[in-house]
């Protein structure tokens, strides 16, 4: 089972991202996902996690993910709070950033895979939110997809559309550049 925890803040999609990808599992038929949001008392710009859990198996638990396999974090600046509590040895984190990023991160926590996205980037290309505060979801869907081998592209797509009505071209478009920008820092080397 790959159990996958979401950091982002309130207004950035964290939930949705979620639901998305547990969509996408389910519409290919192979595999069971399950989406699990965490609310309190959230507000914009609150820090906010969501989980999801992919299965070739039924999945029977339904509670928060404690020591999950992999990581999506949305903000990078939530870094500052302790997001990495519970993460296995090893486990994947998947973060809003640079290259540059990676390398810091990596040292500041050794024995983690850190894979870079520039979703804040994408997400302010394509004009996603405001300048102040762009929605990096879909990207993020994008490039989890692509990290963890959740789907393939076309099926992606297919579930950001119509999961995101508002503005569904960019939103599909965040995810495909998202999707090949993940892809290739796969296959960077190290």
């Amino acid at each position: 089972m790959l159990e996958i925890r979401f950091h982002g803040r309130g207004g950035q999609g964290t939930v949705l991202a979620a639901k998305i990808i547990a969509d996408v599992v389910l519409r290919q038929g192979e595999k069971q996902c399950l989406a699990i949001p965490e609310f309190g008392v959230e507000r914009r710009g609150a820090p906010v996690m969501a989980y999801a859990r992919v299965s070739d198996k039924p999945i029977l638990a339904r509670t928060r993910i404690y020591a999950p396999d992999a990581l999506v974090v949305l903000d990078p600046t939530l870094y500052a709070s302790d997001i990495i509590k519970g993460l296995k040895p090893g486990g994947t984190i998947l973060t809003n950033g640079t290259p540059e990023d990676v390398a810091r991160l990596s040292k500041r926590y050794p024995g983690y895979k850190f894979i870079a996205v520039p979703a804040h980037q994408i997400a302010l290309d394509l004009k996603l939110g405001s300048a102040s505060s762009p929605i990096v979801n879909t990207a993020m869907c994008g490039a989890a997809a692509a990290v963890f081998g959740i789907s393939g592209l076309e099926a992606l797509l297919e579930c950001v559309r119509e999961a995101v009505p508002v503005k569904a071209d960019a939103n599909v478009e965040a995810a495909r550049r998202a999707y090949e920008a993940a892809r290739e820092a796969l296959n960077a080397p190290a």
